[in-house]
């Protein structure tokens, strides 16, 4: 019997670190995105996953629902703060703070 309980956690843990893996892809294609629109670049082409905790999509189903923190920068010096939020594969919510975009 322990050996199956293990077994399940084992295949549970490779589950979930796949699916992580997956949903980092896309949080970091997003990301682009999300800069590329605002004419902001994407630093150090990175988002990292700061929480994770159950979320409910339009049909009430439950899923996991993941914030990821990136940078972005309009000049190449300043930082920026931003994030996206990902219920499964939808982004749910971003931020990108405000900015003075500069004029070439």
């Amino acid at each position: 019997m322990f050996e199956l309980i293990l077994l399940i956690l084992l295949l549970l843990a490779a589950w979930f670190w796949q699916d992580s893996i997956a949903k980092r892809e896309i949080a970091v294609m997003l990301g682009r995105e999300l800069a590329s629109r605002y004419q902001l670049q994407l630093l150090d082409e990175t988002v990292a996953c700061n929480k994770i905790r159950l979320g409910r999509d339009n049909r009430g189903h439950a899923q996991l629902l993941r914030i990821y923190d990136f940078e972005v920068s309009a000049n190449g010096a300043e930082r920026m703060q931003c994030n996206l939020q990902l219920l499964g594969k939808q982004l749910q919510t971003w931020h990108i703070p405000p900015y003075v975009q500069a004029v070439h």
